[in-house]
């Protein structure tokens, strides 16, 4: 059976563009929640922000993967949930020129990718668990389109705010959102007056407040 709800717009320009300042491991500071600890990046360097739009398939069939492509628009993050098949790949060359001619902002896999040349000539943001040339197949069995998936052990809605760089992938719902980014930013911002204060001379430790445990 095949299940397939409304494309969700969850986030908003204001989060995207607010987002672009943040990195992940800045919000590692702060939570432990909602990073996709298992994936990494096809390539170096990485960064996009965008909406989640989100897929689960079974074990071997990847025909939603394909039907998904119908209702992604510029910016959004295909996110593939492949059920804990970690040994096939489920995004290939063409579903990679599919998914550029349509302007997504990058592509998360639970599971593996294969056609590594086609994907890095196109330039496609790809996060996943690895590379196989095992492949997904057309088979009609089942698949969801927009509904909650898991990947990594973390909940995806449709919808969601997906921030990803070099050093991983880091996933919320736009209703919190503003705020976790506000205080990212300012952190990252007084690490610069942290540097300027070690280039005089002072001790990390001091200032960090590692030096009170000691």
């Amino acid at each position: 059976m095949f299940k397939i709800n409304p494309r969700v717009q969850g986030t908003n320009k204001k989060l995207i563009d607010l987002y672009q300042q943040v990195d992940p491991s800045t919000i590692g500071h702060m939570t432990d929640f909602g990073f996709l600890k298992n994936l990494k990046p096809l390539y170096r360097p990485m960064r996009f922000v965008g909406n989640a739009v989100t897929v689960r398939i079974p074990h071997m069939d990847s025909t939603a993967v394909h039907k998904v492509l119908d209702f992604v628009e510029p910016g959004d993050v295909i996110v593939v949930d492949m059920s804990g098949d970690d040994q096939r790949s489920c995004w290939g060359g063409m579903v990679s020129y599919a998914a550029k001619t349509k302007k997504v902002a990058g592509v998360i896999v639970s599971g593996c990718i294969n056609d590594v040349p086609e994907i890095l000539e196109l330039n496609l943001p790809v996060f996943s668990s690895g590379i196989s040339p095992l492949t997904t197949r057309i088979l009609g069995i089942e698949g969801e389109i927009n509904t909650t998936v898991s990947v990594s052990g973390v909940s995806i809605s449709p919808g969601d705010l997906i921030v990803a760089s070099d050093d991983g992938v880091f996933v919320i719902n736009p209703e919190y959102a503003e705020e976790y980014a506000k205080t990212a930013i300012e952190k990252q911002n007084s690490e610069i007056d942290m540097k300027r204060e070690i280039d005089k001379g002072n001790s990390l430790a001091s200032l960090s407040g590692a030096d009170k445990y000691f």
